[in-house]
């Protein structure tokens, strides 16, 4: 039985060649593309578990594939293969949805602990907590959404979704940045430097209309980190 099913999207034939034989070896089904256009195509067309995509591609770009893929499929776990002079990429990556990056050239063990990592948060989210009401706003964890004051329902990506999971099943203390890179994102936080959390933090305030001045959900707690507001403040 196959680990899961996996599209890639690169346009380097040496990259992709040995990426989809290193996927089927470890036993991933894979389906490849080689440009954005036709990446796009399979990516809505394909059940998959999981996009690995390149950011420079011809007929459309990665970030341009992914903005599509989000319209579709909001909570698709996507993996960014990225040039290592592409820093301002990764981060509107990020800003998109994207759930991990790694940089080429990147060994096959590290792309598959990263797949792996990804589709593991994936599998293990909380059940026992399938809604979340705080402060007007409804999140559905199930279905990934937040429905605001307002009636309006946003889509949530699995990492937004896996960050208010962990600050819900962590409310009333704060939850430092280290804690969620190494608890979310299956990241070592020691020597790392990052605002992969940040940048999640106010992605999800933009979703749930959570003023970053005033916030009434996603409390920012100076030196400590973040955490959800009490049902008390709510």
């Amino acid at each position: 039985m196959a680990l899961g099913t996996i599209v890639l999207v690169e346009d380097d034939d040496a990259i992709r060649r040995g990426v989809v034989d290193a996927l089927k070896y470890t036993g991933y089904t894979v389906h490849e593309a080689a440009d954005g256009d036709a990446g796009l195509t399979l990516c809505l067309s394909v059940d998959a578990d999981i996009v690995l995509l390149d950011i420079m591609m011809p007929k459309r770009d990665g970030l341009e594939v992914l903005a599509e893929l989000r319209k579709a499929r909001p909570s698709m776990p996507v993996i960014f293969l990225t040039a290592r002079g592409e820093e301002a990429d990764r981060v509107a990556g990020l800003r998109l949805g994207a759930d991990d990056y790694v940089v080429k050239p990147f060994g096959v063990e590290e792309l598959i602990a990263r797949v792996e990592a990804v589709l593991r948060r994936s599998a293990e989210r909380p059940s026992a907590m399938p809604t979340l009401e705080i402060a007007g706003r409804t999140i559905d964890f199930e279905r990934r959404e937040a429905r605001l004051t307002d009636g309006t329902v946003r889509a949530l990506t699995a990492r937004e979704t896996e960050v208010m999971q962990f600050l819900a099943a962590n409310r009333g203390r704060a939850v430092s940045r280290e804690e969620l890179l190494q608890k979310v994102w299956g990241f070592d936080p020691r020597g790392t430097h990052t605002r992969t959390v940040d940048m999640t933090i106010a992605r999800l305030r933009e979703h749930l209309g959570d003023d970053p001045t005033t916030p009434s959900v996603i409390r920012t707690v100076r030196g400590k980190g973040y955490a959800l507001a009490s049902a008390g403040e709510a």
